[in-house]
């Protein structure tokens, strides 16, 4: 009989996996598993989040690049003095105006930083690797598809070869009846072993009932996943055995070599904001009395240009331990890459180890197949000639049955452990 503990330690996962479906294929299509893979991904909904990392990164560096124009602000001010400057001196004939204590100015300030241009190009950087971390978190989880959809495509490939077994035991189980019949209506044989023949088949068709509800429930979540209309007439290939090939080569080591990068580009940042701010600045506008000329009390036009020096010390306080921070964070990525590695390499460990456990049971398989057919058409004559009862047929038949399910069982698993080889250490690829 089917192997419940695989069954369930393999394929039940899948069984709580559900999306929704939409998209339909004709009864007849034969489905490809690379083409599932493909269309699981392409109609993901996570994969919207895509188009929105491109669009959010546009914006972003869209904003940063203003970064670079010259600031300018709009001002003005009005106030009155408790004193001002005069000149204590009276000469005959000479009127020396006094400044008056309340003054009033409107003007406009453009302002040119210098070295903040270095703080916006640094600032780029960070937000570009962001959005690459960003991009690279997306495909992790995209990645972690291709597991599901493997457990729902052999899944059902377990469920196929189930019900062809199912068919050849009823199969068997039918000759045995024609032939009990036979024999019944002869008088050399008991209704009672009809009848146990009878409830044999009876059992097997209750089987074909669970195993076809059973696919129907997968292709339905198959369907869920590919955005299709799946139904019992689709048909699914059985794929190749993938190229084995070494290394590991998941889209997480991207995710921590990207991240990696931006804790390198936020120290630069980090470097770039406590640098003295030096920058050029044209003001102009007008003044009551002049700003530039205090002694000349009607409104007039004014400008001023020069530089700017700026330097906010207080920064350098926290500078240090802002870094400490940054180099700590980055060690944890360092820390998270490396168990990442060690329990995908013991995953690649454990599944290599099945491979080769599956391959040494596929050696006798073959053998045991042809030793419980050879066995079972002997108990077939010997089930004819009153030999054997009906019992002992029954044994026969259900041990052959049980040799080609476990056989079966054995070779899509061993592709599978193959398959799953290969999601795990990210060298994945299907031959055509």
């Amino acid at each position: 009989m089917f192997n419940k503990t695989i069954y369930t330690k393999h394929f039940l996962p899948a069984l709580l996996i559900l999306q929704f479906a939409g998209y339909t294929i004709s009864s007849a299509q034969t489905l490809q598993l690379d083409s599932c893979q493909a269309l699981a991904r392409e109609n993901y909904p996570l994969i919207k989040q895509s188009g929105l990392i491109e669009k959010s990164k546009a914006y972003t560096l869209s904003n940063l690049n203003k970064g670079y124009w010259p600031q300018i602000s709009v001002g003005g001010q009005a106030t009155v003095q408790s004193d001002v400057t005069s000149i204590p001196i009276h000469l005959p004939g000479i009127n020396i105006p006094e400044i008056p204590s309340d003054q009033y100015k409107i003007y406009a300030e453009l302002n040119q930083p210098l070295t903040d241009l270095l703080t916006v190009s640094r600032n780029k950087d960070l937000q570009l690797i962001q959005s690459d971390v960003q991009a690279a978190g997306l495909e992790v989880e995209l990645y972690k598809l291709k597991d599901r959809v493997n457990q729902l495509y052999f899944g059902i490939l377990m469920l196929d070869e189930q019900l062809r077994l199912n068919e050849l035991l009823k199969k068997d189980l039918q000759n045995g009846l024609t032939r009990i019949q036979a024999a019944l209506e002869n008088g050399t044989d008991y209704k009672s072993n009809a009848d146990k023949l009878k409830a044999e088949l009876l059992r097997a068709d209750q089987r074909s009932i669970e195993l076809a509800s059973a696919k129907k429930s997968y292709l339905q979540m198959l369907s869920e996943f590919i955005h299709s209309t799946l139904n019992e007439n689709t048909i699914l290939e059985k794929p190749a055995l993938p190229m084995v090939s070494t290394g590991i080569h998941r889209p997480e080591l991207n995710f921590y070599t990207v991240k990696d990068k931006s804790y390198d580009a936020q120290k630069k940042l980090l470097n770039a904001k406590n640098l003295p701010k030096l920058g050029v600045f044209v003001q102009g506008g007008w003044g009551q009395p002049s700003p530039v000329n205090l002694f000349s009390r009607d409104l007039s036009s004014y400008y001023i240009a020069g530089l700017k020096l700026n330097w906010a010390i207080t920064g350098l306080y926290t500078l240090k331990k802002e870094k400490n921070i940054v180099d700590l964070e980055q060690q944890m990525n360092a820390a998270q890459k490396e168990t990442f590695l060690f329990n995908t390499t013991s995953a690649c460990t454990q599944t290599n180890g099945e491979i080769n456990k599956l391959q040494s049971l596929l050696q006798s398989d073959d053998e045991i197949v042809a030793l419980r057919n050879s066995i079972k058409k002997r108990a077939q004559i010997q089930l004819e000639n009153g030999i054997i009862t009906t019992n002992d047929y029954l044994k026969e038949v259900n041990a052959e049955d049980q040799s080609r399910q476990n056989k079966s069982l054995h070779e899509l698993q061993l592709l599978l452990m193959y398959h799953t080889l290969q999601t795990t250490s990210g060298n994945y690829t299907i031959p055509k």
